[in-house]
């Protein structure tokens, strides 16, 4: 019972913290948010409230500061009668291309720290948005919206009219193509002719390389050549080259084998653009540069079913996340490299609140660096936000 009723005054000031914010500060909705399904997440509530509509902007407004949800959804995609309780009769007229990349999709997530999570996250989301969305497809900057989730990621938002009518299957095509999947040696690397012979009054190939892309070429062949060049930089300048290539992914017993192949000759054919015909290099360098300069979309790659699913909701602009506190904050495109999460879209102030932890925490938000012992602390308000909605710790 004890447990229980901690757990409920947990809730009711994370409740309470979230009214004043949305009573206190300004929410920007999204344009024809008349169309857009909208979806809440109550506190102690059971489930997902969906197929609610707003015509009035107002109307949204007062909804979240008397209801105060936890979680605040709204649907990517535009619809005659967005508030049908059956998505059929919804009458769908288009939707967004959307782009999720959370820190759950990274390799050895559970070994970083949640600052570290985010930092390498926000590396891959940059990596998505200039090269491929600005730089491959095209996108004109002003269609991109790009926002921190929250929480673990960053969302963005294309809103380019001539994307809103693709559907599915289409969008799927363009997953597959920033993930670098079915990408094989045989599109990226040609057969190069080193050497011919004389014989019977006829001349035949008396040896091969294979020829890669050069680093300045546009699209997937440049950007492999340009991975490719990079591994080779980084496994010549490590202290300890088996290792670098085991962090790679390559198994011990063809790590040894390939530190013997890369000699001081080969690496520097390798940089002039020829690779040798050992399978287990081109199969090695083809596979690490795409795992190097792919974007990785979804628990295996960006979020793939987001991006795919014509109807999907997708956090709003400006509320709050209900398991950090953290606003949903929209970041310019110029100010993305300097984006810090943890200080950028912290909403709560200094007030010192009483909790107790349920665990030692060593962290850095709002600029201040902490380090906790597990019991009872004064911290914060918005450090007692984010660890009380992340359960780390509980109001006394």
């Amino acid at each position: 019972m004890a447990d229980f009723n901690t757990s409920q005054k947990s809730l009711e000031f994370l409740k309470n913290k979230f009214q004043e914010y949305y009573k206190k500060n300004k929410i920007e909705l999204p344009d024809r948010f008349g169309r857009r399904e909208l979806a809440f997440v109550l506190f102690g509530g059971k489930g997902m409230i969906r197929h609610l509509s707003f015509n009035k902007k107002k109307d949204l407004l007062d909804f979240l500061k008397e209801r105060v949800p936890q979680h605040v959804y709204y649907s990517s995609a535009y619809y005659q009668t967005p508030d049908a309780p059956k998505m059929q009769d919804k009458n769908w007229m288009g939707a967004e291309l959307i782009f999720d990349l959370d820190s759950d999709h990274l390799q050895n997530a559970d070994k970083m720290s949640y600052s570290e999570q985010l930092e390498i996250v926000k590396n891959e989301f940059e990596k998505l948005v200039r090269e491929f969305l600005l730089g491959d497809f095209g996108f004109n900057e002003k269609y991109l919206e790009l926002y921190f989730s929250g929480a673990r990621g960053y969302h963005c938002h294309v809103k380019d009219p001539a994307i809103f009518d693709l559907d599915s299957n289409e969008r799927r095509e363009i997953v597959d193509y920033i993930t670098g999947r079915d990408i094989i040696d045989s599109i990226i690397f040609h057969e190069h002719i080193t050497g011919r012979k004389h014989y019977g009054g006829y001349y035949f190939p008396s040896g091969k390389s294979l020829k890669m892309p050069t680093p300045d070429q546009t699209g997937w062949k440049g950007r492999i050549s340009r991975g490719i060049i990079d591994i080779v930089n980084e496994i010549r300048k490590s202290d300890n080259p088996k290792k670098s290539l085991q962090e790679y992914g390559v198994k011990k017993k063809d790590a040894e084998k390939l530190v013997m192949e890369l000699s001081d000759e080969r690496v520097s054919r390798i940089k002039d653009g020829l690779l040798d015909q050992s399978k287990t290099i081109r199969k090695f360098f083809l596979n690490s540069a795409l795992r190097k300069t792919a974007v990785s979309l979804s628990a295996g790659e960006t979020d793939e079913p987001v991006t795919c699913d014509i109807k999907r909701l997708i956090r709003l602009p400006f509320s709050l996340h209900g398991k950090t506190g953290l606003k949903v904050v929209k970041i310019d495109i110029d100010k993305l490299k300097d984006f810090d999460p943890l200080r950028d879209a912290v909403v709560f102030g200094d007030e010192l609140v009483k909790i107790k932890l349920n665990q030692s925490i060593n962290m850095k938000m709002k600029d201040e660096i902490f380090n906790l012992n597990e019991g009872e602390q004064e911290i914060p308000t918005y450090l007692a936000v984010f660890l009380i909605g992340r359960k780390m710790a509980h109001i006394c």
